[in-house]
């Protein structure tokens, strides 16, 4: 495939050393092209072209802005069998899931905050003879720093609401996974968006993405990835007073009530806990379960895991392709062999080399979802973030003990609750430390809703008003009446 380039100014950019990097298909470990390993000098560029562009773009008004979001998201939707293609391309999931997942949710990204910036009032308040006026205005240029697992649906997850308020971007996309994050560029070539508003940084976290914190006319950061990143983050941008949102790591639990109803919510649970080869920090990756039904629920997921195709993304029948490349596969086996040194029992899956999927070259990333029993729940298989298809099973004998279980993490991002009650299941949600709990469900998203977590597992919330706040400076003017 052609190189990819940067994105600046409107014209598509080699690094302005001419440093490359090789972005590499997990699947098969085969290279697909390059991209620019640029620096700080093609932040400044880009961060110049936003700055320029900001005045034009920011006087725009708010239904010229939702009149772009919608001719963007048109012709994302033109390009979603391509989009899905490159992103399972470039990630190693199933095209299946590309296309049902990120190529749809890019498309409706922007469609929603078009559509709620145009049913969205800001509200006044009257008292004292006065009334208060709340006006938005916009923050300037921001900074969107992107992961790897869900390229282009994180992207425009931040993409979308930045540009209704009124800003111009620089955003980073993941080294390993820029495919889609250009194609959006040429896309905005194609569809004539002005020049300047939107830039894009190829490149390393450190030697980009710190650039893109560190720059002070980049005046907000979003930042979506690692807890350990995260921490740079925030230690940089925080003493230059930068607007901050990070979304960060999570080691989500999935709680199974003893009245749960297995038949039904067994399909759920593998879902939450498998979803991209359990790569979604929404995924439960610790499925705790009442003592009084563990082992049927054991016996029942294990056997519903072990229905999971793993395999060929290519194909339309897998259901689990790779995991993001072999040094994340390596990382992945080193947990599983942990949790045995820690005195689990490997249920079912395992290392690449125990338990091989079979018709999958050598040289891909592949691993089948591993089930581990056990543990105790503050193991560190238990606690910290794997970020792959490994889940651990415990049993508990109260709800209070399961409470605890759930909130022994540094983490706090995402949970479910598995219950034939739902009264039930709303009370035990409201007792966890966590940001966001599913009952009866998981990943079910009203994006109207407040999307982050607690504790390591991040800042800020992302969602209708509240990606409005983030995205904005907010005034309130008092006007006082005759």
């Amino acid at each position: 495939m052609e190189p990819i380039l940067n994105y600046i100014n409107g014209e598509f950019l080699p690094s302005t050393s001419g440093r490359t990097m090789e972005t590499v298909n997990p699947a098969n470990g085969q290279p697909i092209t390059t991209l620019p390993r640029s620096s700080a000098d093609d932040v400044e560029l880009a961060t110049a072209a936003a700055h320029e562009a900001t005045p034009s773009w920011s006087a725009t008004t708010m239904e010229e802005r939702i009149t772009w979001l919608h001719r963007i998201a048109d012709a994302l939707e033109e390009e979603a069998e391509t989009i899905a293609q490159l992103e399972s391309m470039d990630t190693g999931k199933p095209i299946s899931l590309a296309r049902r997942v990120d190529a749809a949710r890019s498309v409706s990204n922007f469609r929603f905050f078009a559509d709620f910036g145009k049913s969205h009032t800001e509200p006044t308040f009257a008292d004292h003879g006065a009334v208060n006026h709340v006006h938005r205005s916009p923050i300037g240029c921001v900074g969107l720093i992107t992961p790897w697992n869900l390229p282009l649906y994180l992207l425009t997850w931040k993409v979308a609401p930045a540009l209704l308020m009124g800003n111009t971007i620089v955003a980073k996309p993941s080294e390993l996974t820029p495919m889609t994050a250009n194609h959006l560029a040429k896309i905005l070539t194609s569809i004539n968006f002005p020049k300047g508003v939107f830039n894009l940084v190829h490149g390393l976290g450190p030697e980009v993405g710190q650039a893109i914190v560190e720059h002070p006319e980049i005046r907000g950061i979003s930042f979506t990835g690692g807890t350990a990143t995260g921490k740079i983050v925030a230690a940089t941008a925080a003493p230059m007073f930068k607007k901050l949102s990070l979304e960060l790591g999570g080691k989500n639990a999935t709680i199974v009530l003893d009245d749960a109803p297995l038949e039904d919510v067994m399909d759920g649970i593998v879902r939450a806990s498998f979803t991209n080869s359990g790569q979604v920090c929404l995924c439960g990756s610790r499925v705790l379960v009442d003592a009084s039904i563990y082992d049927r629920f054991k016996a029942m997921f294990v056997e519903a895991v072990n229905t999971i195709r793993v395999g060929d993304p290519t194909l339309e029948a897998t259901v689990m392709g790779s995991v993001i490349s072999k040094d994340h596969q390596t990382k992945v086996e080193s947990y599983i062999e942990l949790g045995r040194q820690e005195g689990g029992v490997v249920l079912t899956g395992g290392t690449a080399a125990e338990s091989p999927v079979d018709d999958v070259p050598s040289e891909g990333a592949f691993l089948r979802p591993t089930v581990i029993e056990g543990l105790s729940y503050t193991a560190r298989t238990a606690t910290e973030e794997i970020f792959g298809p490994v889940v651990t099973l415990h049993s508990f004998n109260s709800e209070q003990e399961a409470i605890d279980m759930a909130n022994a993490t540094q983490y706090g991002l995402a949970g479910s609750v598995w219950t034939a009650d739902t009264e039930r299941g709303h009370a035990f949600a409201q007792r966890m430390d966590t940001g966001i709990v599913w009952v009866n469900t998981w990943l079910n998203r009203d994006l109207r809703t407040p999307f982050g977590g607690v504790k390591q597992s991040g800042v800020g919330r992302e969602g209708g008003t509240w990606s409005l706040n983030f995205f904005s400076e907010l005034t309130n003017i008092c006007v006082q009446q005759p």
